[in-house]
């Protein structure tokens, strides 16, 4: 009899439990396989501590190959499953394409930023779900504070030093909590010409900070939030939000550069495009974690609804709590389904919950008893120690080092801001130039041209790590060198030798740029990269004149790497080889409109920069490299033999 083939969709708190209880339950019986952008499990609850220097970024990140032994690692995201067929298709980190085959299936794909109706959040805003976002908003306040120190201009020094937060649970409390130190230690170091100070505010629409916790925890953190001289209010969200700052529903306009969305999680949306049935974007399932009419289908964590066997006619919320205890007991069924033991309805108990305030602070309430001060800091970090699945010395040997010596405010620059937008399918993964673009953000959209500056405006160029004055969230400046891509080039690529009004290079006027929409990209340019440096109307390396991009199997042009996650792509996704199959589940379909996610609305287009420079030109002797030809060197015309010339 063949080993079952069990495939786990995620490594987070779920994902992760889930693999490490099935590698000891099946005892080497069965192929366990994750799939996972990732090769680490991200303890989020830490996240803030990262952005504001306390935690190195692998202290909160265990590695998935060292802590899982004999569970196969697969990098990669989940694009469609063909539940008749049990095949999960994967796109990986280099855009190259893949199929595990499964006898039981689960989902653990966890969330991502919840997002809003609100004009110019999109655009300007940054979520807080990974480390590429935790790293970008701890250079970025840094580099805010410095520019701000640096200014003899009050209106510039306000907004720069004034950060917005928006959502006022677990994870933007603590993010204000814990910035509010960062900043302040900056400036005690280095204070302002102007002699402001940093300001820090949390906004919410609910009555009180952190609604979900015990009435007295949320006053404790409140008071202390205040302390510090966090502008807290409650009541209040961000109705506009514009390159120069925001506008609050009670109609207060407040400058900043800096604007993080805490607002909430939703489900990824991966399980939408199953056709099944769902519970407010969650798929249902039943009390043992396994989805009705599919026995070899289980779903935990983030994604799914689970009911609460407690209060009947709920399910459990979408806390790291529950994701944690969904995995061993969705371990334990899905051996229980291959013929080993007895299944198990999940039941809770609620243990509290612990919030790091920074420092000594903090607000728990473990088994229920409400505790604030230097006990709750003591009982938050030895809990935090105690659910870590590794790097506990570690996080312990940083918690020493910040308590005895000053923090390190530099900014290292590896992420940029159009590299963790807030519509993102991965916010685990930063975007870089040359990946794949995704349908419905702003890296491309299908069937839209590259987009060129406005005749006669000129592009503004800044300092490299300079952000544009008045572009809230740091946004790369135009015309900046270092690779800051194009608004909607697909793939974060920035837009090469364009002139104001003109299509991409060598397209027709009104005609979409070559290679663009949907990932395609030119034969044998890494990437979907356009070919850099060439001369007018020649055509990219490697590529005879005139031929086609790579052809799919259907025959229609595709690219070497597809888009990963295709939620709005005109249609659905074909089986291969022909029709899509009964049952046959892509990122790009779903059950009705319902399973689509917002799209974010188009900024303001943002210029490319200066045409790239062409390079020196070859001599007149050399004719230009042809199909498949690598251009050779240069061979001397004066008669005379050169050294190594043969």
């Amino acid at each position: 009899m063949s080993r079952p083939r069990i495939v786990i969709v995620g490594a987070g708190f779920a994902g992760y439990r889930t693999a490490r209880t099935l590698s000891r339950l099946t005892r080497h019986q069965a192929d366990i396989t994750v799939l996972n952008p990732t090769d680490y499990f991200l303890y989020l609850p830490l996240l803030p501590q990262v952005a504001a220097g306390i935690l190195e970024p692998r202290r909160v990140s265990v590695s998935l190959s060292g802590t899982l032994p004999h569970v196969r690692l697969v990098l990669g995201e989940a694009d469609g499953i063909d539940l008749d067929g049990r095949t999960v298709h994967y796109t990986g980190p280099e855009g190259e394409e893949g199929t595990l085959p499964y006898d039981r299936l689960v989902l653990a794909a966890g969330s991502v930023n919840k997002l809003l109706p609100v004009p110019g959040v999109a655009e300007h805003a940054h979520g807080f779900r990974g480390l590429p976002e935790a790293l970008y908003l701890r250079d970025h306040v840094t580099r805010q504070v410095e520019l701000a120190a640096a200014t003899d201009d009050r209106a510039e020094c306000a907004a720069r030093c004034t950060f917005v937060v928006v959502g006022a649970g677990y994870t933007g409390t603590e993010v204000a909590a814990h910035g509010a130190m960062y900043t302040d230690a900056q400036v005690r170091r280095h204070p302002m010409r102007t002699g402001m100070r940093p300001r820090w505010m949390l906004l919410d629409v609910a009555p009180r900070v952190m609604p979900e916790m015990d009435e007295r925890l949320s006053r404790t953190a409140e008071r202390v939030l205040r302390q510090r001289g966090v502008d807290v209010r409650m009541g209040t969200s961000v109705k506009e939000a514009t390159r120069d700052g925001v506008v609050l529903t009670d109609g207060t306009t407040v400058g900043t550069r800096t604007l993080v969305w805490c607002v909430g999680v939703r489900p990824d949306p991966l399980v939408e495009s199953l056709g099944l049935p769902m519970e407010r974007g969650r798929l249902l399932v039943d009390p043992h974690l396994q989805v009705p009419g599919r026995p070899e289908l289980f779903a935990c964590g983030d994604v799914a609804a689970v009911p609460d066997l407690d209060r009947p006619g709920q399910y459990t919320p979408m806390t790291a709590q529950h994701a944690w205890r969904h995995g061993k007991v969705c371990a334990h069924n899905v051996v229980a389904s291959l013929g080993r033991g007895k299944r198990r309805a999940y039941r809770h108990r609620d243990l509290g919950f612990v919030v790091d305030l920074g420092g000594a602070k903090a607000a728990a309430d473990p088994l229920g008893l409400p505790m604030s001060g230097v006990a709750a800091g003591a009982v938050t970090r030895g809990y935090h120690l105690a659910a870590m699945p590794g790097n506990r010395v570690r996080v312990a040997a940083d918690w020493l080092l910040d308590a005895v010596l000053p923090r390190q405010a530099v900014q290292l620059g590896l992420v940029r801001s159009w590299s963790v937008p807030l519509e993102s399918s991965s916010p685990e993964v930063a975007r870089v130039p040359g990946r794949p673009g995704r349908p419905g953000t702003d890296a491309g959209r299908a069937g839209e041209p590259a987009k060129a500056p406005p005749a006669g405006e000129a592009a503004e160029k800044r300092p490299g790590g300079e952000p544009a004055e008045g572009r809230p969230g740091g946004e790369p400046a135009e015309g900046r060198p270092g690779g800051e891509p194009a608004k909607n080039q697909p793939g974060g690529e920035p837009a090469k030798s364009q002139q104001a009004g003109e299509s991409a290079k060598n397209q027709s006027a009104g005609e979409p740029a070559k290679n663009q929409p949907g990932g395609e990209s030119a034969k044998n340019q890494p990437g979907g990269e356009p070919a850099k440096n060439q001369p007018t109307g020649e055509p990219a390396k490697n590529q005879p004149r005139g031929g086609d991009a790579k052809k799919g199997p259907s025959g229609s042009p595709r690219a070497s790497g597809r888009p990963r996650r295709a939620v709005e792509a005109a249609g659905p996704r074909p089986a291969r080889g022909g029709s899509a199959k009964p049952g046959k589940a892509s990122r790009g379909t779903g059950a009705g409109a319902a399973g689509k996610r917002p799209t974010a609305s188009p900024g303001p287009t943002r210029s490319a920069g200066p045409p790239t420079e062409p390079g020196p030109e070859p001599p007149a002797h050399q004719p230009p490299p042809g199909p498949d030809i690598a251009p050779g060197p240069v061979r001397r015309t004066d008669g005379r033999a050169e050294e190594g010339d043969s």
